[in-house]
């Protein structure tokens, strides 16, 4: 079965950083193209990352550029997502998400076909 699980949420002061990671299990990961999203209480899931799949070329949403990045490691079948600068309004469940393919810029959530269960992320003030 495939799988994608998301680990290293937590609690993180303001200005703070915490990495969070994606493993993928029962697929070939530099296939497939990787998101990351989250979800504050009450707002809509947004996208904030995301990997394409051959290239590993990133993009970000305006709103993290400078302060996240995104990496992937094929041998390990993981994306990571090192969040920096760390805000009370990146307070969300963040998840990742995974795509067949490459993409060429970021990708409404509906285009991805496998999604894990969340990781809670709570940046205090």
């Amino acid at each position: 079965q495939l799988h994608v699980v998301e680990s290293g949420g937590g609690l993180v002061q303001s200005g703070g950083s915490l990495r969070l990671a994606c493993a993928a299990s029962g697929f070939t990961l530099e296939y497939y193209a990787i998101g990351w999203f989250r979800q504050a209480p009450g707002k809509e899931r947004e996208g904030v990352a995301c990997i394409s799949s051959s290239d590993g070329y990133p993009y970000y949403a305006d709103s993290v550029k400078g302060r996240f990045t995104i990496s992937k490691d094929n041998a390990k079948s993981t994306v990571y997502l090192q969040m920096n600068s760390l805000k009370p309004e990146d307070t969300a469940v963040y998840y990742c998400a995974a795509l067949f393919g490459h993409v060429y810029g970021m990708v409404r959530a509906q285009e991805y076909e496998l999604w894990g269960q969340g990781t809670l992320v709570t940046v205090s003030s």
